[in-house]
């Protein structure tokens, strides 16, 4: 099968596109260090913004799998932190499907960009997961928010915690232990903005003034949470695809659940860590994120086995270009 080139000259990332076993496209564009004119690759790590929440969302299923945590649990029992006044009877479930009271500490109906959030918190303070708890626990809840989803990035935060309290270790430890390691994603992780590995792609936005790009290392934060900020590639996006179809990280049972409808806002669908979008009649999972100069999305027919991977380091319109790529298959 021919696919057709329809991504734009000025296109920067990497895009995948696969049926069942078959690669039928895996092609780099642009730079990952602009000044230098160094090109992106196939092996070359991206950050994936909110995408991350994915990632959290399995390890949290494979502690409900061993038992460690119910869907039901709540945070009282789980989590001994000063939550300030966030409501300690919220849910794993709640959590989960971003239908919790928990305020989110970046309200797009607020700020428009999420470099706004390090005005008067320096983003290099966020090293590890409870470094944002500042930022949400101590802003006002709203009782009657409970039970509607309402995309909340404060809620994977808490989820991270759960998996820190639970297991003893930092959530993305743990997340390399039960997830990367099993899926054979060998380049994945959560790395430092300032101790980043070889091959990683500088995350460029663009200053509308000046009429050129810049780096993004004072817009995110400096270390990823449970809200987002894991760095990956193209091949391992896949291969964690092909490890949870294929239930080697959580059961059938388990990965159903994620796929299937758990709240919506009427326009938005949402399961357990996965979004769901319908085409040809159902239900399709996939997963998304979007930060100053990062922009991904993924998405899987389970139905056709055809899996689109689209990764930029330029903020580009992955969701329009991944499914420009999907649709000739």
């Amino acid at each position: 099968m021919e696919i057709k080139n329809v991504a734009s000259e000025t296109f920067s990332g990497v895009i995948g596109l696969y049926q069942k076993d078959q690669t039928l496209l895996e092609m780099p564009y642009g730079f990952r260090d602009l000044p230098n004119q160094l090109e992106n690759n196939r092996e070359t790590l991206f950050g994936t913004a909110s995408a991350g929440k994915a990632f959290v969302a399995v390890g949290i299923m494979t502690l409900i799998e061993a038992g460690s945590i119910q869907l039901t649990s709540t945070l009282a029992e789980l989590l001994p932190d000063d939550l300030g006044v966030v409501d300690r009877e919220i849910t794993i479930y709640e959590l989960l499907t971003h239908t919790s009271t928990i305020q989110d500490y970046f309200d797009e109906s607020i700020m428009e960009d999420y470099d706004e959030l390090w005005q008067d918190f320096p983003n290099y303070r966020i090293r590890q997961n409870h470094d944002l708890y500042p930022l949400f626990i101590h802003k006002p809840v709203n009782p009657a928010n409970r039970g509607k989803f309402q995309y909340n990035n404060s809620g994977f935060v808490m989820l991270a915690s759960v998996i820190e309290a639970v297991t003893d270790k930092p959530f993305d430890e743990y997340l390399q232990v039960a997830v990367f390691e099993p899926a054979g994603m060998t380049r994945t992780g959560y790395y430092e903005l300032d101790r980043l590995p070889a091959n990683t792609a500088s995350a460029y936005c663009f200053d509308e003034k000046t009429q050129a790009y810049y780096t993004n290392i004072y817009s995110v934060d400096v270390k990823g949470t449970g809200a987002g900020g894991c760095l990956t590639t193209v091949g391992d996006v896949r291969r964690f695809w092909q490890a949870l179809l294929n239930d080697r990280l959580v059961s059938a049972v388990s990965r159903e659940q994620m796929f299937t409808q758990q709240a919506t806002n009427g326009e938005e669908i949402y399961g357990l860590g996965f979004w769901l979008t319908e085409l040809n009649g159902q239900l399709v999972p996939y997963f998304e994120g979007m930060d100053p100069g990062i922009c991904f999305f993924s998405l899987y027919d389970v139905t056709r086995e055809v899996n689109v991977i689209a990764i930029s380091n330029k903020t580009d319109n992955v969701w329009q270009i991944g499914m420009d790529f999907f649709k000739q298959v």
